[in-house]
């Protein structure tokens, strides 16, 4: 297979051990002699497979017992409505640091009373919003903690007079994260726990039953977590996939580990953008997420946008096209994106500065 460095936004990366893992069950699942996405989802061998994948969602994270983790399906876009259904009575506020948390703010207002508690919109999300104050009237306070559009991020579990939701999708499972501190958080698979296909939410079981609205059934938090997540048919292979991932993840030391490896790398970029004289970051550099590296052109080489994007993918660099609403270049180094991956990426940077001298 040919070799390539992969930065997609997502789906991304995987490890090497979980597709292989994977691969193996789509050709006999535990010795049923079926393939895991022909079994049912009744049978005692996948129960076991549910089991074991919470189980390594709470070991990884430390989730305490107040809180219970489900698996949904319909993303991190579905579950913008879950929050405001199962968690807006009166109002609620939101930070606005981006694309997605937009989007999670404008369901809220579709049901009700929602606004921004602070933005980043004036200098296009470049940057995480300071010195705000979080109203103490509001039903919740939600958070995206990762922009992967415009590569910011909320590095730490922040104290909150009201319950604070977070969308995590996209650097779940990068860093140790305080569970106690969130009434509910969660994203999609598809970036560092899994394939696209299947979402998370890890939900404080006393912040829910709190409204007096109608929840449609399947929109209902209480219902995924009273039926262990199989209230209907559940995303199996997603799952699974999801299960053998954070299997890699607790194999090579956990949350704490690739936290570690995740700084080293994202440095390793970030040095050569500030070095090299063709690129420049695009994010404040406080608040550059280790996740989603955004970076252009440098003022008078924007001409040469095309071309380097050209030069990387003959060098196999795939994915690394900024997100269209943004332009520049985007290099995506989730949990599984490998540090040689990334030092392929400078040296090609510096190989296209040699060039263009």
């Amino acid at each position: 297979m040919k070799k390539v460095h992969n930065f997609n936004a997502g789906p991304c990366v995987l490890p090497d051990q979980a597709i292989d893992n994977s691969i193996e069950a789509l050709k006999d699942f535990a010795g049923t002699g079926m393939a895991v996405i022909e079994v049912s989802h009744r049978s005692k061998e996948w129960s076991a497979v549910m089991d074991e994948c919470r189980a390594l969602w709470k070991e990884l994270l430390n989730i305490p017992d107040t809180h219970e983790v489900v698996f949904l399906g319909g993303g991190a876009s579905l579950q913008f409505l879950y929050v405001a259904m199962n968690f807006l009575e009166n109002k609620a506020g939101y930070l606005e640091t981006g694309v997605w948390a937009k989007k999670a703010y404008k369901e809220a207002k579709g049901l009700g009373n929602a606004f921004a508690v602070a933005s980043s919109a004036d200098k296009n999300f470049s940057y995480i919003p300071k010195g705000y104050v979080i109203p103490t009237d509001i039903d919740y306070f939600h958070i995206t903690t990762n922009n992967t559009i415009y590569g910011t991020e909320i590095r730490y579990d922040m104290d909150s007079p009201v319950p604070l939701v977070a969308d995590m999708s996209s650097d779940i499972m990068s860093r140790p994260v305080d569970v106690s501190k969130y009434a509910l958080i969660y994203g999609g698979a598809q970036k560092n726990v899994g394939p696209a296909g299947v979402s998370f939410a890890i939900i404080r079981k006393d912040a829910l039953g709190k409204v007096s609205r109608y929840i449609p059934t399947m929109l209902d938090y209480k219902v995924h977590i009273d039926g262990a997540s199989m209230y209907n048919t559940p995303p199996v292979f997603p799952i699974f996939v999801m299960k053998e991932t954070l299997k890699w993840l607790k194999g090579i030391g956990g949350v704490e580990a690739i936290n570690r490896m995740n700084v080293e790398k994202s440095q390793i970029l970030y040095d050569e953008i500030d070095r090299n004289p063709l690129f420049v970051g695009t994010a404040a550099k406080e608040d550059r997420s280790i996740m989603n590296v955004c970076f252009v052109m440098a003022p008078g080489y924007e001409a040469l946008q095309d071309e380097f994007l050209e030069f990387a993918k003959s060098q196999g660099m795939v994915g690394i096209k900024g997100h269209r609403s943004v332009g520049g270049f985007r290099a995506s180094i989730y949990n599984a994106c490998p540090k040689e991956s990334v030092e392929a990426l400078v040296s090609c940077m510096q190989d296209f500065e040699r060039k263009s001298k």
